[in-house]
């Protein structure tokens, strides 16, 4: 199985956001074969406003399933009604689907009016539950890491209460590998002994520290690069279990 990993979309009425996020579905939808699915790891919308879920509903329009998780700039209750076509609600999103056999827990890690993460106990029992559901290959997403990454700004506002994720974790070896966003680069390192991807912005990249432009404060667009071109990752379910993740950069 192939899965197309893309993040931190940001639409926000502005026709930048939106040619970009266009450039990645056209290109995905330009592949020789069927992926197997499209994960979107939140900040979908910029503003949390119902027009941009509308938006946001045209432009990931795919073949393949699209699964998607909220993030710090998305609100929750538009989110359900805009996205899912679920009742309005402030509770956790968290929605599990298989996809050929995968599992994709997409959970909530969003604190509704707040920048950092958190899963709540709900989301973590719930994860539980749905990871002992069978014993195929599982993957996790959420938009906030559950470490740091080297990017201070997001560092600072990064998942916290990490310890009972990794509990979980423990408990379901068939778990391949987890899924976010949040950090605008595309990045990998491990949590709890899981590879976790990290999907790049496709609204824009942040400069690590040792990058020119990186000090920027926000008054100046702060350490985000938007003039590079939007970019996503695949990633690779091998039969035997290993997960490749390639990074594509997309030319417009």
């Amino acid at each position: 199985m192939i899965i197309a990993h893309l993040s931190d979309l940001h639409l926000d009425g502005d026709p930048r956001a939106e040619d970009r996020v266009a450039a990645v579905m056209a290109w995905l939808g330009g592949l020789a074969r069927p992926i197997g699915a499209v994960v979107v790891t939140g900040d979908i919308a910029d503003h949390g406003a119902a027009a941009e879920y509308a938006r946001a509903a045209e432009l990931l329009k795919h073949p393949s399933p699209v699964l998607m998780c909220p993030g710090n700039h998305d609100v929750r209750s538009e989110f359900r009604t805009g996205l899912l076509g679920l009742p309005a609600s402030d509770g956790p999103i968290d929605v599990a689907q298989e996809v050929d056999g995968v599992l994709f827990a997409m959970c909530d890690s969003t604190i509704p009016g707040r920048g950092a993460g958190f899963l709540a106990d709900s989301t973590l029992a719930w994860l539980d539950e749905v990871l002992s559901s069978g014993d195929g290959p599982a993957f996790v997403a959420f938009h906030h890491p559950p470490v740091e990454v080297g990017v201070a700004l997001v560092d600072a506002i990064r998942q916290s209460g990490e310890d009972r994720l990794a509990a979980v974790l423990g408990r379901h070896p068939r778990v391949k590998a987890l899924l976010a966003g949040h950090v605008h680069t595309g990045a990998s390192t491990t949590f709890a002994g899981v590879p976790l991807r990290i999907a790049p912005g496709v609204v824009s990249q942040s400069l690590l520290p040792v990058e020119p432009g990186a000090d920027r404060g926000w008054d100046e667009g702060g350490p985000l690069d938007y003039e590079r071109p939007p970019s996503l990752l695949l990633h690779v379910l091998h039969d035997d279990g290993r997960v490749t993740s390639h990074h594509r950069v997309i030319s417009r």
